[in-house]
Formats: C-alpha cells, sequence, structure tokens
C-alpha cells in the first residue's frame, strides 16, 4: 500500500433513531465523534414493512369499493 493516500480508518459513536448506541470503526469524521442517525432499520419502512401495510390498506379498500353493490342485504 502507498504511504499518505489512504483515510484514516478510526473508532465512532453511532447513535440510533431509539437513542440505542454502538461503537464501530469508519473513514467518518474524526476520531471520538458521535454519528447521529435520522433513519434506520429500526425506523425505516422498507425495513419495518409499513409501506407493504399502507399498500396492502389500500388495495383492501380499492376491492371494497369496486364491489361495494354486490354486499349482501341483511
Amino acid at each position: 500500500m502507498k504511504e499518505g493516500i489512504h483515510p484514516d480508518y478510526h473508532e465512532i459513536t453511532v447513535v440510533m433513531t431509539d437513542g440505542t448506541t454502538f461503537k464501530t470503526r469508519s473513514t467518518w469524521g474524526k476520531a471520538g465523534d458521535v454519528l447521529q442517525l435520522d433513519v434506520d432499520p429500526k425506523s425505516h419502512p422498507a425495513w419495518t414493512g409499513g409501506q407493504m401495510q399502507v399498500i396492502q390498506r389500500g388495495q383492501v379498500e380499492k376491492f371494497n369499493r369496486r364491489f361495494q353493490q354486490f354486499r349482501r342485504k341483511k
């Protein structure tokens, strides 16, 4: 490896959206810096399935609107 061309690889602290923290090594910032996450696997719909629930709910509503004239009369 060439000397002096690689970024410094050091330990930082990562703070998740729920306040939990962990230490990792990164080239981001300086040694000892804190990285505050705005989105993480605990809160993003891609990992939590939140977006899928919205889509599925929309499909059920679309079905109900489409076939409401066929509902049973009590």
